[in-house]
């Protein structure tokens, strides 16, 4: 019997796809990266500080927490609807801020989770030696603590990072642009390639994005912290 060479239909159309449509891809995916990254930007900014404060009020470490689990658990469309009749009073209903907001609050539970966790897992010792030699407070934190803390802070900021890029995907649904509306326009369509083309940009957009923060955990934690 003989066995004819053939490419898969599916294989076929999503390189013709992706061949014929680059440009259009590339301005999707930039788009993905604008909101995704604001929205983690701002994650670090809230989440890095509260977790920093959970590490040192175990009481109101509890209550944030629960609170970042619960956002978790509500789900995405849901909150991007709830976003919509709220900001509507700014007329920001659709578009990007609400977006952004939702990315946001996403993000706070692993990275106020992973910064509480590693702050407050330094070791004690390296404390008293920071103590010993006259550091503040806030000298102690910055060369000593968050520097131990770094590795274990960036696996919380990777994670909200993926996660964002999924869920931003949805995010097209109330005007917010991104990766999603390649997979939203082949739904309309009913279009298996375009489905499937817009779920492989965003799958790489996350491994990418997990290959850049590794390299920059990588860049500013201490040789001696490395294992």
């Amino acid at each position: 019997m003989q066995y004819k060479n053939r490419r898969c239909p599916l294989i076929t159309n999503l390189i013709e796809y992706f061949a014929s449509n680059f440009t259009f891809i590339l301005g999707y995916t930039w788009d993905h990266i604008k909101l995704v990254g604001l929205a983690i930007i701002i994650a670090i900014v809230i989440g890095v500080p509260l977790g920093i404060y959970c590490s040192v009020n175990r009481f109101a470490a509890s209550t944030i927490l629960q609170i970042a689990s619960i956002m978790m658990t509500i789900p995405s469309l849901a909150l991007f609807g709830i976003m919509i009749p709220v900001l509507s009073l700014i007329n920001e209903g659709i578009g990007t801020l609400p977006a952004v907001i939702a990315l946001v609050l996403y993000s706070q539970l692993p990275i106020i989770r992973n910064t509480y966790t590693a702050i407050s897992n330094v070791d004690p010792d390296i404390r008293d030696a920071a103590n010993g030699i006259g550091l503040t407070t806030f000298q102690r934190l910055y060369k000593v603590e968050l520097p131990n803390a770094m590795p274990l802070i960036m696996a919380g900021i990777r994670t909200a990072t993926v996660l964002n890029i999924g869920v931003g995907a949805i995010a097209t649904l109330i005007g917010a642009g991104g990766l999603g509306g390649i997979i939203y326009q082949g739904i309309l369509r009913t279009n298996n390639t375009m489905i499937l083309a817009g779920a492989i940009a965003v799958a790489i957009l996350a491994l990418i994005a997990d290959l850049f923060l590794r390299l920059i955990e990588n860049l500013f934690t201490p040789k001696g912290v490395k294992k």
